[in-house]
């Protein structure tokens, strides 16, 4: 692509420590601005993550280029891609809200793994544009994201049913009709013999809207009542 980088995109000792300088210095910068936002996985682990994708790439180009393997070169550094599931499911928390975090932050160290596999089999352009398009999404994106959910609420949701064969038809309603984030069945709060109870989390414009919702659930087949629960 640009012919001036050629020299160095042979596998020597220089090309080495520019592929792992280039490694560093791309995934510590998306490590940074995830460690300033507080986030579990901060400069240490992306740098991390992305020097070891670099070396596995840069292991199976000198198995094949150095040693004469007919492997395939990048096979050793695909499974980087999968490993890498470990480290980020370490990165999703559940709050006691039901609320899901650390989802980004996981997708970001899954995609710096694959930056380091860049910079290790050479291919810098790839790399720099990549990151440089993760920090635009991660400082960004996010502002546009404030921007377009800022009307949306979230509102919490005990429905009890008196009619414990009712339940599925009510989570259905929630799901055609509210498209719920999540929704649990739970015995009821009242004790009541025969009665169950449903917990759910939807999203609303304002108080309005949250009681219209809370109106439609209480008029439904087998519903005792419907209240906004905190």
């Amino acid at each position: 692509m640009l012919d001036f980088l050629d020299p160095i995109r042979e596998l020597n000792i220089q090309s080495l420590i520019i592929r792992c300088l280039l490694t560093m210095v791309l995934s510590g910068v998306i490590g940074l601005q995830r460690g300033r936002h507080g986030r579990a996985a901060g400069l240490r682990t992306h740098v991390l993550v992305s020097l070891g994708g670099a070396l596995t790439v840069m292991l199976g180009l000198y198995t094949t280029q150095i040693l004469g393997f007919s492997s395939d070169p990048l096979r050793v550094g695909a499974q980087v891609i999968s490993g890498i599931g470990f480290l980020g499911v370490g990165t999703i928390l559940v709050k006691g809200d039901a609320k899901i975090t650390g989802l980004t932050t996981a997708a970001g160290l899954w995609a710096t793994a694959a930056i380091g596999m860049a910079a290790g089999a050479g291919f810098y352009e790839g790399a720099v544009i990549v990151a440089a398009l993760m920090i635009i999404t991660f400082t960004i994106f996010i502002k546009l994201e404030i921007k377009i959910n800022r009307n949306v609420k979230q509102m919490y949701i005990y429905i009890e049913l008196n009619q414990a064969d009712k339940a599925s038809e009510v989570v259905d309603f929630l799901k055609k009709q509210y498209n719920y984030i999540w929704v649990q069945v739970i015995p009821a709060r009242s004790n009541t013999p025969g009665h169950i109870g449903i917990t759910s989390c939807i999203n609303i414009v304002n108080h309005d809207d949250a009681q219209d919702k809370i109106n439609s659930i209480s008029e439904l087949d087998g519903v005792s009542f419907a209240v906004e629960s905190i």
